[in-house]
């Protein structure tokens, strides 16, 4: 096995004994095989089970898998109305295992990957949807200086600086020219909407299957995942919500697209957005069709990385990162397709 899918527990375990007040082995660990960026485990013992995430071994994009970020930041939003797990610590010694990595708790509930809730009756869908769109007009309505986030993103605007930054993550992983990508990043530089101010928390990844709900109940007990979180607009996480249902069904696109919502007690786009709006005391949003081509293209640059870890040999599940790689071409359509819907409006 690659070092992506072990831990040396012998080492951890030590480590874990010197540095973490309470832990007492013996320990063991499981890979949970969700993911294709920050490998992560869950640490058990006889007492008290962990997780552990960790950057993955070898050579990596620069900024890529910022694993003493998402430590920061969830330990930043602790006591807020933004449910996270509990940060236990954080390890920058690459010789403990092989990279970075830090512990935090264990959070106990049900995960879902599809957005159609199938498991569920239609009261629970519809609670389950709106306390993911709670979660997130919390998440936006956080006091960045109050928690100590202020410095957490560079100033300036986010979609400009995001373009930037995803182009130059995209040319350095590109395996094959794509020219629905190429005309997408060309056509987000010309109809980029002009700064409106707006400067939040953003998660970076906001969908269902980075959320931890209550087992038994519709309540969002912890937001996971958060590598990609940073200073920034808060319609980038409001579109890539809506991005991620307008995909096909099923474990590959994890989407909505054709499902009757309404007999599943499922809310439509427009109702999303607009609940959202309300919780946040926003009129509406004007050009969403920018934000959710943004949203695709971004997700285009990041399933490229994917592949290209994939193809080198270094990825954290390298079947489903090659199956999910098929997807980049499909994303930028979809991408260019909405930006210019959206273009008039």
């Amino acid at each position: 096995m690659s070092d992506t899918q072990t831990l040396d527990i012998k080492s951890i375990s030590s480590y874990l004994s010197a540095h973490l007040p309470g832990f007492k082995g013996p320990l063991s660990a499981q890979k949970f095989q969700g993911g294709q960026s920050n490998p992560t485990f869950l640490l058990e013992t006889p007492g008290q089970n962990f997780v552990l995430r960790r950057k993955p071994p070898g050579q990596l994009l620069k900024s890529a898998h910022a694993v003493d970020r998402e430590f920061r930041v969830q330990r930043a939003l602790a006591g807020t109305d933004v449910p996270v797990a509990r940060m236990h610590l954080l390890c920058e010694d690459d010789s403990v295992i092989g990279s970075m990595f830090y512990v935090m708790e264990h959070i106990e509930g049900r995960n879902f990957t599809d957005p159609r809730l199938p498991d569920l009756d239609r009261a629970d869908r519809a609670a389950v949807m709106d306390d993911m769109n709670r979660v997130l007009a919390a998440l936006h309505s956080v006091d960045i200086d109050a928690v100590g986030l202020a410095d957490y993103g560079p100033p300036g605007n986010y979609f400009e600086r995001q373009l930037a930054r995803w182009t130059k993550q995209y040319r350095a992983s590109e395996t094959a020219e794509i020219p629905a990508m190429n005309t997408l990043i060309v056509d987000l530089a010309r109809l980029m909407p002009a700064d409106d101010g707006q400067r939040t928390l953003v998660h970076g990844d906001y969908r269902i299957d980075n959320m931890i709900f209550d087992a038994q109940g519709t309540h969002c007990r912890a937001v996971l995942d958060w590598e990609l979180s940073t200073i920034g607009h808060p319609f980038a996480d409001l579109a890539s919500v809506i991005m991620q249902w307008q995909m096909p069904t099923g474990a590959q696109g994890r989407g909505l697209q054709g499902v009757d919502r309404a007999a599943l007690g499922l809310p439509e786009d427009a109702a999303f957005i607009d609940s959202y709006c309300r919780r946040r005391g926003l009129p509406g949003i004007d050009h969403f069709g920018f934000y959710l081509g943004f949203s695709f293209f971004r997700m285009s640059a990041i399933i490229q990385g994917v592949l290209k870890r994939a193809l080198d040999g270094n990825a954290s599940n390298p079947e489903r990162a090659l199956q999910v790689g098929q997807y980049v071409p499909v994303f930028a359509e979809h991408g260019l397709r909405a930006l210019h819907q959206g273009e008039k409006t």
